[in-house]
């Protein structure tokens, strides 16, 4: 059989691999909460059985996700690890990457045995360590790990991967694999614009506003804010199930630390800019950060509520409405119109920042200071069809979701 050389250094480690149909890999799932224990191998002779969903060519999920299956051989490369997925959540960007819409585009690999070239999707997950790593790469078999960069393709059952592309959770205690394996998107995320982008920095009392409250960065940025004694306005959807939803998710919201949590009616209200000075000129506080995820005229509410020489920060663009700033907001309040992505981010200092901010949202979780946003286990076992792998894919973007999807792999 050829060897297959690829350029990026993940797919390249996997090159000594033999793909093929028939995997015996059986994880389990026991009950509503799953163990999580090692594996270390299914398959003769040290071979590594793996399944994963990947796509040749963009498009929904539910059309084009196929489960490729394959063997990771035993003579590995020497810098190499075998990694054993825990837990690989599914963001909505990787739905946009599979669509072919995200900013980033995938890899497409020969490496898979496919008519054509293929790409395996998932930025976030959890690995443990199932081979010995390399001397001096600082990983011992069973450590758990998160990847440096994005990109990885965290879909799958096992990977090899070169043993510095991946990040070693140093303390594991009294922390659950999901919630390691969806740290690294939405509490980074919510962490850097909290810390990053308001000039001069965020300071105890002061106020920002954000839309999107009940998504995942949203809460992240809830907590994170009351923590560091900073005050949020939130603005929600008002939920489809009526008024009682809606007050129970405010009230979940205010459990978590928000000051004040508004629908987006409110938001549009004539009166809104009023309640906002009601709210901040007591204290002498002004709302210097607003975090923008759904664009168009939320965005510019937003905008309209914030003091002179604030910043907004769009990070993302949920109502696929343009964010477009008033001259009047430029010229008279100096607002700063600003774009996050956390893929820029992450990927240029990974062993520094990224792993610096990952550490510090970890221990506040194990020490019951943070919580990750509500989960959905979606269990992948030997039993689970492609087609019901697919659909939770699909089903990410398609009308409310209260809970984060997140694949679950167990044994």
């Amino acid at each position: 059989m050829a060897t297959i050389r690829a350029s990026n250094p993940i797919l390249r480690a996997s090159s000594s691999s033999i793909w093929r149909a028939g995997s015996s890999y059986a994880p389990r799932i026991a009950g509503s909460s799953p163990r999580f224990v090692r594996a270390m191998s299914s398959g003769p002779y040290g071979y590594y059985q793996v399944e994963g969903l990947a796509f040749q060519e963009y498009g929904e999920p539910k059309d084009v996700l196929k489960m490729m299956r394959h063997s990771i051989s035993p003579g590995l490369p020497p810098s190499s690890v075998v990694l054993r997925t825990l837990a690989a959540p599914i963001n909505p960007a990787d739905v946009n990457t599979i669509q072919g819409t995200y900013g980033a585009k995938p890899v497409f690999s020969s490496l898979f045995g496919t008519p054509k070239p293929a790409a395996l999707p998932g930025n976030e997950g959890v690995f443990e360590v199932v081979s010995d790593p390399p001397r001096g790469s600082g990983l011992t078999k069973g450590d758990w790990v998160i990847p440096a960069r994005t990109g990885f393709g965290t879909w799958r059952t096992y990977a090899v991967a070169p043993a510095d592309s991946v990040l070693r959770i140093a303390n594991r205690d009294l922390l659950d694999p999901r919630d390691v394996a969806a740290v690294a998107v939405n509490p980074c995320s919510a962490y850097r614009m909290l810390r990053d982008y308001a000039t001069p920095p965020l300071r105890e009392g002061d106020w920002f506003i954000q839309n999107g409250a009940n998504s995942a960065v949203g809460r992240a940025a809830i907590q994170l804010g009351s923590l560091w004694g900073y005050r949020s306005i939130n603005v929600i959807r008002a939920r489809p199930e009526g008024p009682a939803a809606t007050q129970a998710m405010v009230k979940e919201l205010k459990d978590l630390g928000a000051d004040y949590v508004i629908t987006e009616d409110e938001l549009k209200a004539r009166d809104f800019g009023e309640r906002v000075r009601e709210w901040t000129e007591p204290g002498g506080g002004s709302v210097r950060l607003g975090l923008n995820c759904v664009g168009g005229q939320s965005a510019l509410t937003l905008a309209k509520t914030l003091s002179v020489g604030a910043t907004l920060v769009t990070y993302g663009g949920m109502s696929r409405q343009p964010v477009t700033p008033p001259t009047g907001l430029l010229i008279f309040k100096d607002i700063h119109f600003a774009g996050f992505w956390l893929s820029r981010w992450a990927d240029a200092d990974p062993a520094g920042a990224k792993k610096q901010t990952i550490d510090e949202i970890l221990d506040l979780i194990r020490r019951g200071r943070f919580r990750q946003s509500p989960m959905e286990d979606i269990p992948w076992t030997a039993q689970t069809s492609e087609h019901e792998l697919k659909m939770a894919v699909q089903q990410t973007l398609e009308g409310y979701k209260n809970k984060k999807r997140i694949f679950v792999f167990n044994e």
